[in-house]
C-alpha cells in the first residue's frame, strides 16, 4: 500500500480514518499553494492536492485504484464538513474549516490573480470549462487562465493534453474528471506535468458558472450541503449518498 505523502514538512496535518488531512484554514490552503508555485520546481512533477469527503473516504476503502490514487497525494484537503467535526473529536490537530473545492476555487481565484499565477482548466462536457473560466475572469479579472480542455479524452490522448498543458505554463491545473477518474489520471500524469499544483475539483466548474447551486449558507454551516445537493440531483446522487456517507461515517468514527 502506498503512503500518503506530503512534499512539505512545514503542513500540520490531521488523521480521519487513516489519512493525514491538512489542518489548514482556505487562507492558509491559498497561501501553500502561492508559495509552492512561486518556489522553484523541478520540471515534471507537480504537486497533487486531492479533497477529502464522504464519497472519497468509502471509495478509498472499496476501490483498490482509487485508494492507490489518492493514498499517493501531496496534499488532502477537508472537503466535507463531517471530516472538519471528526478531527476535532479524534484528529490530533483540529482542522480549522471546511475548504470545500468550490469555496476554495474562488479563494485560489483570489490568491492567484494577486499572486500572478495562472489556471488550466481540464474536465467537463465541451464548453463549459470556457465558460467556468469567463465566470472566474467576471470576478476575477486580472486572473491568468492559461488554457482550457474539455473532459472527454481517453487514456491515449493524454499524453497531447500533457503537452497542451506544458506549453500553456499554467501554474495550477484544475482537473474535474469526477472520482476516481480525476485521482487516477493526476497521480498518472503528474510526472509529466510542470505546473506547480494540480487540484481534484469533481464537478466545481458546474457550480461556477451556475449550472448547479449552492446550498443555502445555513446548510453549508450545519454539514448539510450534501442534503441539498441529493434532493436537488436525485438520480445522481441519491444513491450515492445514501451508501457513501453512512459507510464513511463508520470508518471515521472506528478507524
Amino acid at each position: 500500500m502506498n503512503k500518503i505523502a506530503f512534499a512539505s514538512p512545514k503542513i500540520p496535518t490531521t488523521t480521519v480514518a487513516g489519512v493525514p488531512v491538512a489542518a489548514l484554514s482556505m487562507a492558509e490552503l491559498t497561501e501553500q499553494m502561492i508559495m509552492d508555485c512561486r518556489a522553484p520546481r523541478r520540471p515534471g512533477r507537480a504537486r497533487t492536492v486531492f479533497d477529502i469527503n464522504g464519497q472519497a473516504l468509502s471509495m478509498r476503502e472499496t476501490d483498490s485504484d482509487y485508494r492507490t490514487a489518492f493514498d499517493a497525494a501531496d496534499i488532502v484537503h477537508a472537503d466535507g464538513g463531517f471530516i472538519v467535526g471528526i478531527s476535532r473529536l479524534r484528529g490530533d490537530i483540529p482542522i480549522p474549516e471546511r475548504s470545500a473545492t468550490t469555496d476554495f476555487i474562488w479563494q485560489a481565484a483570489a490568491g492567484a490573480e494577486r499572486a500572478g499565477l495562472s489556471f488550466f482548466l481540464l474536465g467537463g462536457e465541451p464548453g463549459l470549462a470556457e465558460r467556468a473560466a469567463e465566470g472566474l475572469r467576471a470576478r476575477h479579472p486580472g486572473l491568468k487562465i492559461a488554457g482550457t480542455r474539455n473532459g472527454y479524452f481517453s487514456q491515449q490522448e493524454e499524453a497531447g493534453i500533457i503537452a497542451q498543458i506544458n506549453a500553456s505554463e499554467a501554474d495550477i491545473v484544475w482537473v474535474g474528471l469526477g472520482k476516481p477518474r480525476e485521482q487516477v489520471f493526476s497521480t498518472r500524469n503528474r510526472d509529466r506535468l510542470d505546473a506547480g499544483w494540480i487540484v481534484t475539483c469533481g464537478g466545481c466548474f458546474n457550480f461556477v458558472t451556475g449550472d448547479y447551486r449552492r446550498a443555502p449558507r445555513w446548510m453549508q454551516k450545519t454539514g448539510l450541503e450534501w442534503l441539498h445537493r441529493m434532493a436537488s440531483r436525485p438520480k445522481s446522487l441519491f444513491m450515492r449518498y445514501l451508501i457513501t456517507n453512512p459507510h464513511a461515517l463508520y470508518l471515521a468514527l472506528t478507524k
